[in-house]
């Protein structure tokens, strides 16, 4: 589930709170990493289990309706469409998906569980929602279909919702379009046939990819003052305060891939490093990272310092 570019901004997010911390040490920002990735599959679970959650709400208040004194015909005969709806079955049957919670310890809805209803009566009045009951026949496409667009459209864009995460976790802001994007592409893998497991992806696609931001993280600050002195050296009209933190951090880490990650094509660590600029420095942050990168490449390239192997190899 998770991509590199995602680790490398855990591991330059450690980075920069080092170069702030006059106590840190190598360990504690390991141990962080740890559990700010763990932190991005705990954010992956409670997404899915609110809409267990809001479908669990709906079923509860058509059977207390039911059983009202005065109960109306609508409230005897409802439309059961949401509540019968394939894919929100499939969710609340899920095993695996209460295992995980469980182990994990995750109750957040039950405990908070005024967001389940915010949510369900945010549905209940769109658009959307009311298509879907109105459609008539369903199939399991159709389900499929809706529940995307109940994520897309009445889930995920709401600010209550997004407040909530942020003061329960500060790190599942960023984690949010990458999870939001790994609940979409799970929902739309779904199908009739498809076992349990399909909804809970593995957090990283293989050991390499687990012991990346480790590495990446002691071997930036293992060689801080190799690193520093080479960007001294090649900026020589930048006095070292006139450089961003976080270019200073983005560079240093760059560097590391080009000399100590063989497997990790120049222009594969480029292209990170300048989309990471992008979003999380200054509007000129990525044209001068690209600057520096360029031509240190040049200059390791023409000294025979670059060591690449394997898709290392590729340009």
């Amino acid at each position: 589930m998770l991509n590199r570019r995602h680790i490398r901004v855990k591991v330059m997010q450690s980075i920069y709170a080092m170069d702030c911390k006059p106590q840190a040490s190598l360990p504690a920002e390991e141990k962080f990493i740890d559990e700010s990735l763990q932190q991005v599959y705990h954010l992956y679970l409670l997404l899915l289990d609110l809409m267990v959650e809001v479908h669990a709400f709906a079923k509860a208040r058509q059977e207390k309706n039911a059983k009202k004194i005065l109960a109306t015909e609508s409230d005897i005969n409802p439309n059961t469409k949401f509540i019968n709806n394939q894919v929100l079955v499939k969710l609340a049957s899920n095993s695996l998906l209460q295992d995980a919670l469980d182990k994990r310890k995750l109750k957040n809805w039950r405990l908070d569980d005024e967001y389940v209803v915010l949510i369900y009566n945010e549905l209940e009045a769109s658009e959307c929602y009311q298509d879907y009951m109105n459609s008539g026949e369903t199939d399991f496409k159709e389900d499929r279909s809706f529940v995307i667009q109940f994520y897309t459209e009445v889930l995920a864009p709401n600010d209550k919702l997004y407040d909530y995460l942020e003061d329960k976790q500060l790190t599942w802001l960023d984690d949010l379009p990458l999870v939001n994007m790994a609940v979409l592409k799970r929902l739309q893998k779904l199908k009739p046939s498809s076992p349990e497991s399909v909804l809970l992806p593995a957090l990283y696609k293989n050991e390499d990819d687990r012991a990346f931001g480790r590495e990446l993280l002691s071997q930036t600050v293992g060689h801080d003052d190799f690193l520093t002195k080479e960007i001294s050296n090649n900026t020589p009209n930048w006095d070292k305060e006139r450089i961003a933190d976080v270019d200073m951090v983005l560079i240093k880490m760059a560097l590391c891939e080009f000399l100590k990650f063989p497997s990790i094509p120049v222009k594969a660590t480029i292209n990170e490093y300048l989309e990471i600029a992008k979003e999380y420095s200054t509007p000129k942050s990525s044209i001068f990272i690209n600057g520096i990168l360029d031509k240190l490449v040049k200059q390791y390239r023409k000294n025979n310092t670059l060591k690449k192997s394997g898709r290392g190899l590729q340009e």
